[in-house]
């Protein structure tokens, strides 16, 4: 088969995979018949940075570097953008997230990066827009401080321009435009799709409202939402989220998808169907929000947060598949160099011992207010049934659960804190392999500068 045309890399930020399947199906007709879902895709980190990191070098994050720590991709890790471009593909991202450019190092290899919220027409006025900004800590920190007209600000309130409103159809748009001008001289185009909808605050509707009915309701899910985006529970015991609200802000996410999903399907359709064009869709994390007690995606391990969606619409076929092994979508970046004709050891497609999921998570400084008992780093692996968890440098295990997160079940220590990767029976190459990685990690951890 041919080289594709172009490639797409569409990520939904923060969607998790049982908010895709809280139907059954995931509502995307066209991607369905046509493509290769990976029903047991595990991303390689829980929060933006890391994770794009993973899907665009194909490293696990101590590899990459890009933490909330060090908050930067490491200058001399090649990207997926880059290597594309060195075999001739124009480079494009269209992004609703700030955290896939030039913040944190995410814009390396890109031509051109299209930022929705310089592009969109804002359907807030100035003064909502502020407010929306000023809910942000980061905001608030650069607002009162010496910075105030320090660029990352400015571009901070800038993204309130598109942050109450939907803009995936905005992106949309501007991906078609751009490829209708790259058609014109034949260029092959990789681009590379962000959607916020299904980021917190999770929209329900084109402009932002409360799911919530009656007066006092809306302002405690505001209130809600506000102990949210602040990750209040990180440095206060204190509950500031009612159980009722837990729920609510739950079900945000699963409408948000019904929101963007017909949309998407048909622009994958689009630039799928009778086309030589390649078209991956997936989210970068799940959001672990209500689970195991946790109030953000940020730091924690656990299956919501993990398991994510991903479709694989091959270039030039029409097939319909499901790949039920399990995989982390680390992988999707040597999938689609494959498919350029670089060699590559292994792939989503391939079963062997290299290309199982591994999830790593970093504490987060909290402007210096994180409890003690939140400073902790994670290492997950599973093998079987069971889900394995270092936390500094103890391991805890738990059962993985499926497709219903609710009432996740919380990790128990090993008996005597045995290491399970010397118990386990597994192929030799994999023991071989975690033994490496779960080292490299804790020396990753120890040298970092908190």
């Amino acid at each position: 088969m041919s080289k594709p045309h172009h490639i797409f890399l569409i990520v939904a930020d923060s969607l998790r995979k049982d908010s895709v399947y809280a139907q059954g199906s995931p509502g995307l007709p066209y991607s369905e018949a046509n493509g290769t879902q990976f029903t047991q895709a595990r991303s390689a980190a829980c929060w933006t940075l890391p994770a794009t990191s993973c899907l665009f070098t194909g490293m696990d994050v101590h590899e990459h570097g890009a933490d909330t720590h060090t908050r930067q991709l490491k200058e001399n890790i090649p990207t997926l953008a880059e290597k594309l471009k060195a075999k001739g593909y124009k480079t494009i991202q269209v992004t609703a997230n700030q955290v896939t450019t030039e913040v944190f190092g995410l814009d390396k290899g890109f031509d051109e990066i299209h930022k929705v919220w310089q592009f969109v027409v804002p359907r807030f006025n100035k003064i909502v827009r502020w407010g929306l900004s000023m809910t942000k800590p980061r905001v608030r920190k650069l607002f009162f401080s010496k910075d105030v007209v320090h660029a990352k600000l400015l571009s901070d309130i800038q993204a309130a321009n598109c942050w109450g409103q939907t803009t995936h159809r905005d992106a949309f748009d501007r991906a078609r435009t751009l490829l209708a001008e790259a058609d014109k001289t034949n260029q092959p185009c990789f681009v590379f799709i962000n959607l916020m909808e299904t980021h917190f605050p999770y929209h329900i509707d084109d402009i932002f409202k409360f799911k919530s009915e009656g007066l006092l309701d809306k302002f405690r899910e505001g209130w809600s939402l506000f102990n949210v985006i602040n990750m209040s529970f990180l440095h206060s015991d204190t509950e500031r989220i009612k159980p009722k609200f837990r729920e609510i802000i739950r079900q945000r996410q699963a409408t948000a998808w019904t929101l963007i999903r017909e949309d998407l399907d048909n622009f994958m359709r689009e630039q799928h169907e009778d086309k030589n064009n390649l078209v991956v869709f997936c989210s970068d994390h799940g959001d672990n929000f209500g689970e195991l007690n946790w109030y953000y995606h940020f730091a924690n391990v656990n299956e919501a947060g993990n398991r994510v969606p991903l479709f694989w619409l091959e270039n030039g076929e029409k097939k319909s598949g499901v790949h039920s092994e399990p995989i982390s979508s680390k992988f999707i970046h040597q999938s689609i160099l494959k498919k350029v004709d670089e060699d590559q050891p292994t792939t989503l497609f391939e079963n062997n011992h290299l290309n199982f999921p591994i999830l790593q998570s970093y504490w987060y400084k909290h402007h210096s207010g994180t409890m003690e008992k939140y400073k902790y780093n994670q290492f997950l692996f599973s093998e079987g049934n069971t889900r394995y968890l270092m936390r500094n440098k103890v391991w805890l295990t738990a059962p993985i659960t499926e497709e219903v997160y609710n009432n996740e079940p919380q990790y128990e220590p090993l008996d005597g804190n045995t290491n399970p990767i010397e118990e386990l029976k597994m192929d030799s190459e994999k023991k071989k392999l975690l033994e490496t990685k779960v080292a490299n990690f804790i020396d990753f951890s120890d040298k970092m500068k908190y």
